[in-house]
């Protein structure tokens, strides 16, 4: 953290409670003053911070009246407005919530408490108390549900309430999640990131009542960023297992072609196996390439385990160029091989369209291990 004058400064022993806010003239105000009297109850000093993200109805004004320290964000944003306050907020505990006063803030001390036992990172469960009509049916019983389903599945993350935007953290360990979300997906961003990082995540049960005035949230866009999230910090799940997959098949196909040296029959459909096998191999191939390359940039930014620890860094590229340029010039040999075998002789190898088959999947695979590690390497520079 730094202040004005750029020099480095350690975080006041207090609290801070960021507000993004959008248009809520309606309810800023009474968040705000909700917000202090819960500062007051805690016993610590603090401040309430509320990012302006582009209201046009007079909220920013409302904000300072009511005792909070205005800062703008230009970028549009649920995600941008928070990061924002992150920020802005100079006190070692950071307590995040809404400005359409859904969120009970005179009791932040009670989210809050888990800290003190050690925890890193605390959720406010909204489903422990919410009122009727707090929430559209879709997100109550599909959306939060789904994706509460799809963290636990891929990243282990266990919480009753992910899309919770009442929560408490201390300042080091907000450092250490490397926040970089625009939207709403950086509630499920927060999450992955403390899992990876091995963070302590305590859940309290909390309320929730109805909001007034109109929601941000856009459920098919923002449900989509929250998938588009999970899915790109999850290269295991996205290339690894697919690739394992369509490489193992590829090969057996392969196999297959080289053993029976024509096409399968059966009954009325007949199949060419010299075919598929290149198709599958070079997916299978490039998915774990991909793999490769996702989970080093995760690595670099400390949220994934390096899988190439074994080579030094300096040498994947040319590991990268030796060995898809040696796979690429065994494809061109059998290529060479069958055009001096035609040249010889008019009549065809019985294993000529496996052969050629072989030669172009190993320079495709061989070409493509190549431009991969070029684009690895391109993410240091």
């Amino acid at each position: 953290m730094a202040d004005e004058s750029g020099g480095a400064k350690r975080p006041a022993a207090g609290i801070s409670v960021v507000l993004p806010c959008l248009d809520e003239a309606a309810t800023v105000e009474a968040c705000v003053s909700k917000a202090l009297r819960g500062i007051s109850r805690s016993g610590r000093p603090g401040e309430v911070v509320v990012v302006d993200n582009g209201s046009t109805d007079g909220s920013d004004h409302a904000a300072k009246q009511a005792g909070a320290r205005v800062v703008r964000e230009p970028t549009p944003g649920y995600g941008a407005a928070l990061r924002r306050g992150f920020a802005a907020a100079r006190h070692d505990v950071v307590v995040m919530a809404d400005a359409d006063d859904t969120y009970d803030l005179e009791d932040l001390a009670a989210v809050a408490a888990p800290l003190a036992d050690g925890a890193d990172l605390v959720i406010a469960n909204r489903f422990a108390n919410i009122r009727a009509g707090a929430m559209p049916w879709l997100h109550r019983w599909v959306g939060v549900p789904a994706i509460n389903a799809l963290l636990r599945t891929v990243y282990g993350v266990r919480v009753s309430d992910s899309q919770s935007g009442y929560r408490a953290m201390r300042r080091r360990a907000l450092d250490q999640l490397d926040l970089r979300s625009d939207g709403m997906e950086l509630a499920s961003e927060m999450l992955i990131k403390a899992r990876r990082r091995r963070l302590r995540v305590a859940e309290v049960p909390s309320s929730y009542s109805v909001r007034r005035g109109e929601s941000k949230l856009r459920s098919l866009r923002d449900g989509w960023r929250h998938l588009r999230l999970i899915l790109l910090l999850a290269p295991s799940l996205v290339f690894l297992a697919p690739g394992v997959c369509l490489l193992a098949l590829g090969l057996l196909t392969f196999a297959a072609a080289f053993a029976l040296g024509g096409a399968i029959q059966v009954g009325g459909l007949r199949w060419q196996p010299v075919f598929a096998g290149p198709i599958f191999v070079v997916l299978g191939a490039n998915a774990l390439g991909m793999w490769l390359v996702g989970q080093e940039r995760l690595a670099r930014r400390g949220i994934a385990r390096r899988h190439a620890a074994w080579l030094p860094k300096k040498r994947r590229l040319d590991a990268a160029l030796a060995g898809g340029g040696l796979v690429a010039l065994i494809g061109l040999c059998i290529d060479l091989f069958l055009f001096v075998v035609w040249v010889a002789s008019p009549s065809i190898p019985v294993l000529a369209p496996q052969l050629a088959a072989l030669a172009q999947t190993l320079i495709i695979v061989g070409a493509n291990a190549v431009l991969l590690g070029l684009l690895g390497a391109s993410s240091d520079i």
